[in-house]
């Protein structure tokens, strides 16, 4: 009990004696002391004593579609810590290769009640999907939040990281290394978060390296979201003579690095890889993987709480909140091959 106690109190920033006090129920602690104890048990994994359990204000979905990608389990830890410090239940979701669809997780939450449903990457992100299914969600009177995916056709909150200028970030930086060539591997094009992407790479490599639409359209490669989809993209641009590839995940970043080797070429002395996300444990790959980083814990944070101001009566705006992403250097990128300049 004693190191339990240590590790709460140290979690919440209080002293041990306080952590007794609220788990005993005595009096004399201020509201806010007692919920940063409370929370502390919720993040360290302890059970709430049964008499200091609050009743659930309700049961919320979040929907993602798998939990390969590490960015997506990111996600539902941050959605579900927020919405257990508000009360709420979270039901994770996740669709699987011939599992559930996303409608069917959609009716299953929807026939259990819930509050409301957060999408990530969801068929909203897809242009070519039937975007009447959120109508038919609001007529049940559910709210819902969206991430990673603008659609005007939906009226909801969305929530998104600034694609554009992710890019931007990523060819700035290649550029001042010395790169000329810089390839884009990234998924199919039908998805929003791919066509923002697109648009930001095809502006970034006209203003920092002079190319024309035509020569950008030479360095865009789509693919899929995984490892050997990574590795497809890659090949296919290092055939075309790029000295560094940007990717629109973590994990394709990690097939880019893979094909690298297998073509004999060193990462980032022949080849410099930038990814996408920031995905936990990325930093610790062979090399540590330089990527732009998605700003999860604050996207996950207002979800919940748009989701909850419209589930309190009081509808967040149908509009887009969009948030800057970061880019974080690593050891996959350095300067271009040939250049003289000292490896960044």
């Amino acid at each position: 009990m004693t190191a339990r106690l240590a590790d709460i109190a140290a979690q919440a920033g209080v002293s041990e004696a306080t952590v007794s006090r609220v788990l005993n129920g005595k009096p004399g602690v201020a509201a806010t002391t007692r919920e940063a104890v409370l929370t502390a048990l919720d993040i360290l994994g302890y059970e709430r004593p049964a008499r200091l359990r609050r009743r659930s204000a309700g049961l919320v979905g979040l929907i993602t579609p798998e939990l390969d990608n590490p960015i997506f389990p990111a996600f539902a830890q941050v959605i579900g810590q927020a919405l257990t410090r508000q009360g709420y239940t979270p039901v994770l979701a996740t669709q699987t290769p011939g599992g559930s669809t996303e409608d069917e997780l959609t009716g299953m939450l929807v026939d259990r009640g819930v509050a409301g449903i957060i999408f990530v990457s969801g068929l909203h992100a897809d242009t070519t999907a039937d975007t009447g299914r959120y109508e038919r969600l609001r007529g049940h009177g559910v709210p819902f939040v969206l991430i990673n995916g603008y659609s005007e056709s939906v009226r909801a909150p969305f929530v998104s990281p600034d694609d554009a200028a992710a890019m931007q970030l990523a060819v700035t930086h290649l550029a001042s290394l010395g790169h000329r060539r810089v390839g884009l591997a990234l998924g199919p094009a039908r998805f929003v978060p791919v066509q923002r992407k697109t648009a930001g790479f095809r502006r970034a490599v006209r203003q920092e390296l002079g190319l024309t639409d035509d020569e950008a359209t030479a360095l865009i490669e789509h693919s899929l979201y995984t490892l050997e989809g990574g590795q497809a993209a890659a090949a296919a641009l290092l055939s075309r003579g790029c000295t560094a590839v940007v990717c629109a995940s973590d994990m394709m970043a990690l097939g880019a690095v893979r094909t690298a080797r297998q073509h004999g070429l060193a990462v980032p002395h022949d080849v410099s890889v930038i990814g996408f996300d920031d995905s936990p444990l990325i930093a610790f790959t062979d090399p540590p993987l330089t990527t732009i980083r998605q700003p999860v814990t604050a996207m996950g944070q207002a979800a919940v709480r748009a989701l909850l101001e419209e589930v309190g009566g009081t509808p967040a705006p149908h509009s887009e909140f969009v948030f800057m992403p970061e880019l974080v250097v690593r050891g996959s990128t350095a300067a271009a091959p040939g250049t003289g300049q000292t490896r960044g």
